[in-house]
């Protein structure tokens, strides 16, 4: 028969504080912080001018269809309104799961995973929406003229 004693782990006191370990240096959260509120209102213009534009101006949701999308990025302004309404929109909204991240998973582990899947996801996006963007071409050369748009030319 062994005498050793063994010690549990010791735990903290249901009311105790809760005790991260400090994982950033500096100011990084001020600054995504103040990041949040200066998107959150360049967003809100961006957003409701898209809307404005695609549903009230013209004819209405019903006129948005292959060509209306075509026409707006036939035109440079457009392509970057909707690359940095895309760009901010996926900042702001990965640096907000971040934060929720960073108050909720209390296992590192698991927030290190999490967070590898959410930088993975905001990449793919990203750069797919960019590509979209910036190669998007209504008018392929040698496509049959009864599948291309009435706009392009024949």
């Amino acid at each position: 028969m062994s005498t050793e004693t063994t010690t549990s782990p010791r735990l903290p006191a249901p009311r105790d504080p809760y005790r991260r370990r400090r994982t950033t240096r500096g100011n990084f959260e001020l600054y995504g912080w103040a990041f949040m509120r200066g998107s959150g209102v360049i967003l809100v213009v961006l957003i409701f001018g898209h809307l404005f534009v695609n549903l009230m101006s013209g004819q209405g949701v019903k006129a948005i269809d292959f060509g209306f999308v075509a026409g707006k990025w036939a035109d440079l302004r457009w392509q970057v309104w909707d690359l940095a309404m895309l760009w901010l929109a996926m900042i702001h909204g990965t640096n907000g799961v971040r934060t929720i991240i960073n108050d909720y998973a209390e296992r590192d582990g698991l927030r290190l995973a999490l967070k590898i899947a959410l930088y993975v996801a905001f990449a793919f996006t990203v750069i797919l929406g960019t590509l979209v963007i910036f190669t998007f071409n209504p008018c392929p050369t040698g496509s049959p003229a009864d599948l291309l748009p009435s706009f392009c030319p024949r």
